[in-house]
């Protein structure tokens, strides 16, 4: 084992895949592109003061799963306002997005299923689709034509479709009415999963199966976490009641894991109850995010550089090293910016990915564009 690991270590490195934690410290005065802190939520006194209050009454923990102590009343609220946001006939919390898909994938596919996977759908569902002892194929499901082909040719009678809302890595925003379209007609079932949408997508950041008129349809499933525009941690499936019903029933991430701490419950509803109350964040957010790609773009005119659609914006720079050096630098200059590399992107895009905050202030985001002309000139030019 030992040598195998060194060997597996020394081949990550040849390839600049190798990766190193790096704890934040607090009053960090870096100009922050890499968080998913989309409306700046994360630290805002009235979400942190909700988290604290439900820490002092509930406890540090939920102390078991939701089907055994786990269930406060703080989640079944949390539940109620997150289906009420979103136009869902109901909510169910997991402890993460991630376990959050994979109970909806599972406990609604299983053998004699088909799982139409998108190629770039996250790796949440990716694993789910893996679990699920369903048949899966990997498909553009971006494209409502192959996805139609792929569902015409099926001998399952049961199938649903994975997409995410918004790609987490360019912020792509899939085409749900058509896919939607395509699925009903088939008799599939379409799973939305819409961690990057949720606060960012749709009227007042409800998401972008309410943005595309789906919302509440009885054949769609949508999964979100609470983690990025919430400011939160911890996910959620919105579906029809009996879907959710199943899920309490079957879905072994729900069952079998010790359910959401309530500090990070109430925290998740505090913001909620802010993006309702504040939609004008949204807004800020996208606005944000143009300026940012502008910098970009200004910054790196040979790289193309998409008007944003969503809270990210890609940089592409190829190489997996040169994309490690630009944020090194990025981050000696005072701006954190995300890198992605293999496996998180395909072979020759790595790149950095910034991503914008609706509380970005204008001092800001003059840094990020002094930062991105003295560091992606430099890397354009190795």
């Amino acid at each position: 084992m030992g040598a195998w690991l060194e060997e597996t270590a020394a081949a990550r490195a040849e390839a600049g895949l190798r990766r190193t934690l790096r704890p934040r410290e607090v009053g960090d005065p870096v100009v922050d592109l890499a968080s998913n802190d989309y409306l700046g939520l994360a630290r805002d006194p009235r979400v942190v003061g909700a988290g604290a209050a439900a820490l002092r009454a509930w406890g540090a923990g939920s102390t078991g799963s939701r089907l055994v102590t786990g269930s406060t009343r703080l989640h079944h609220e949390l539940e109620d306002a997150l289906a009420d946001f979103t136009g869902s006939p109901a909510a169910l919390v997991f402890s993460s997005g991630y376990t959050a898909n994979l109970g909806a994938v599972t406990a609604l596919t299983g053998r004699g299923a088909l799982v139409v996977s998108d190629v770039a759908a996250h790796a949440s569902l990716v694993d789910a689709a893996r679990l699920s002892r369903a048949r899966v194929e990997v498909a553009r499901a971006t494209d409502p034509e192959t996805v139609d082909r792929v569902l015409a040719a099926r001998e399952e009678t049961r199938a649903v479709v994975v997409v995410d809302g918004v790609d987490s890595v360019d912020g792509g925003v899939a085409p749900l009415a058509e896919l939607h379209a395509v699925c009903r007609a088939r008799g599939a079932v379409l799973l939305v999963d819409d961690a990057h949408g949720l606060g960012v997508r749709g009227d007042g950041g409800r998401g972008t199966l309410a943005e595309a008129g789906l919302a509440g349809a009885p054949d769609v499933v949508l999964t979100a976490t609470l983690s990025k525009s919430l400011g939160s941690q911890g996910g959620v499936v919105l579906a029809d009641r009996a879907v959710v019903e199943h899920l309490v029933d079957t879905a072994r991430p729900f069952i079998f894991d010790t359910g959401l701490a309530p500090a990070a419950a109430g925290a998740a509803l505090a913001a909620l109850e802010i993006v309702r109350a504040e939609p004008e964040r949204v807004a800020a957010l996208h606005t944000a995010a143009a300026t940012v790609a502008a910098s970009a773009r200004a910054a790196a005119p040979g790289i193309d550089v998409p008007a944003p659609t969503a809270a990210m914006v890609p940089v592409v720079l190829g190489d997996p090293a040169v994309a490690v050096a630009a944020a090194a630098a990025c981050a000696e200059h005072g701006l954190r910016a995300g890198c992605f590399r293999p496996p998180s992107v395909p072979p020759g895009t790595s790149r950095l990915r910034l991503t914008a905050r609706a509380d970005l202030t204008a001092d800001e985001l003059a840094l990020v564009d002094q930062v991105l002309h003295k560091v992606l000139g430099a890397a354009l030019a190795r």
